[in-house]
């Protein structure tokens, strides 16, 4: 294997890795429901990027469609999920301002 694309893996991969784990590491110093759900996005951006380091070939190669797959899926998946937290945590927000 060429490697340029194993330099590339690593750094998308170690980028992804710390990604993940700062994400972590705010999702449980932090006590905000915001910054929580903010901690969530920035983790599941880390998968993403791992995913992306395990598909890549090369620039000659096609990537592997599986990986994508699921980094588009779970872009979509991601996103109406923080749509539906803000709209709870909004909800919750209300609750408490009138009680």
């Amino acid at each position: 294997m060429n490697p340029e694309i194993l330099i590339t893996q690593m750094l998308y991969g170690c980028i992804g890795l710390a990604l993940f784990l700062l994400g972590i590491g705010s999702f449980i110093l932090h006590e905000g429901l915001w910054r929580r759900l903010i901690a969530l996005n920035v983790v599941g951006s880390g998968v993403f990027h791992v995913l992306v380091a395990v598909a890549y070939r090369g620039l000659e190669q096609t990537p592997d469609p599986i990986p994508h797959a699921l980094v588009l899926t779970g872009i979509v998946v991601a996103v109406s999920a923080t749509a539906l937290a803000l709209a709870f945590g909004r909800h919750l927000e209300d609750q408490n301002d009138h009680a």
